[in-house]
């Protein structure tokens, strides 16, 4: 499983059309609308690297309305929550 954070700004007064349009692409598991530099957060669970550059590159990019974007790519995880076992009921 991989995971990124990607910070995005959006066109003024998009923020909430822009965050539900966001939440329902899939590996996306959830948005944030944040105070800040940055408007909304999105966090993303993908299978591979290749998930994930394609939804970022290829999927948002093509949204119009979001502004600017910068993707944190997470090498590892410090949680009590065992995420992957989380999302991978019913595969």
């Amino acid at each position: 499983m991989v995971t990124a954070i990607v910070l995005i700004n959006v066109t003024r007064g998009q923020i909430n059309e822009m965050a539900q349009k966001i939440a329902d692409i899939e590996g996306i598991s959830e948005v944030y609308s944040v105070g800040g530099r940055y408007d909304l957060v999105a966090i993303l669970r993908v299978a591979s690297n290749e998930a994930m550059a394609d939804l970022v590159t290829n999927t948002l990019a093509k949204f119009a309305g979001i502004e600017e974007t910068e993707t944190l790519l997470a090498f590892q995880s410090f949680s009590r929550h065992d995420l992957d076992s989380m999302f991978s009921i019913g595969n």
